[in-house]
């Protein structure tokens, strides 16, 4: 972090630019930059902010959108979508991902634009946001988000495949899809030999996942892919999924 430009930092701090890297992403001082987009925000807020700086990075992101979903209204989520800064935008995730107003229908269809967002880390925070209401209501995640995975967008179909892994990352984990992983074919099978690399990972990281489980239900599952789609891209995909027990 000691090797970001000042200038830059303080840019980032302002809400004027994007963080280029995970190192910026986690270099921003959360108290400095909703004081500065957010003037509104009570000092005591703000004071409360820069007292968990040093708390992991998850923590202070729903601790902001707490603080802007009391402050700015139930409205917040959609009033930061077009923020410059991705912090921000990231913030909007989580906010929305807190109100008790929307069925999780509803947050799928608002968060669209963040899940699809060209920044990386909004990405990130989009599904990470809704992924405990996605696995409270896991079958019903499942049929929401399955016109998602033959969307054109490669970042809405990872979307989908990426907030319904089993084990997942810096997230609990879904018991019912570690028992039956079964559950999520229809939310996997049309991503077997997908194009991008980008949901090639996700789909093959979430079969690694299962397989930590149901080692002998990724085996077969590889096999029938492998037979049905022996195309490049699905090679990929098993090569990552059965990278911790081996072939099919």
């Amino acid at each position: 972090m000691s090797d970001i430009a000042p200038e830059r930092l303080a840019a980032l701090n302002a809400g004027e630019i994007e963080a280029a890297t995970l190192t910026e992403c986690l270099a921003v001082d959360f108290a400095r930059l909703m004081q500065a987009s957010f003037p509104e925000i009570d000092q005591s807020s703000i004071n409360e902010m820069d007292a968990a700086q040093t708390q992991g990075i998850t923590r202070r992101m729903l601790l902001a959108a707490r603080i802007l979903h009391d402050q700015l209204g139930a409205d917040a989520s959609t009033r930061l979508i077009d923020h410059p800064s991705d912090t921000v935008r990231g913030w909007a995730c989580f906010a929305l991902g807190t109100r008790d107003d929307m069925v999780l229908a509803t947050k799928l269809d608002v968060i669209r634009p963040l899940a699809d967002d060209e920044h990386f880390g909004v990405r990130e925070w989009a599904w990470l946001a809704l992924r405990p209401e996605i696995a409270a209501q896991i079958d019903a995640a499942i049929c929401y988000l399955t016109p998602w995975v033959t969307d054109p967008s490669a970042r809405l179909r990872r979307f989908a495949c990426e907030s319904t892994r089993p084990r997942g990352v810096w997230c609990s984990h879904i018991k019912p899809l570690r028992e039956d992983p079964a559950r999520a074919l229809r939310l996997l099978a049309p991503l077997r030999a997908d194009p991008a690399k980008y949901v090639q990972d996700s789909v093959g990281n979430w079969l690694n996942d299962a397989a930590k489980d149901r080692p002998d239900w990724v085996r077969a599952l590889c096999r029938d892919w492998e037979n049905m789609s022996p195309a490049p891209e699905t090679a990929r995909i098993v090569k990552r999924a059965l990278r911790n027990i081996g072939g099919a």
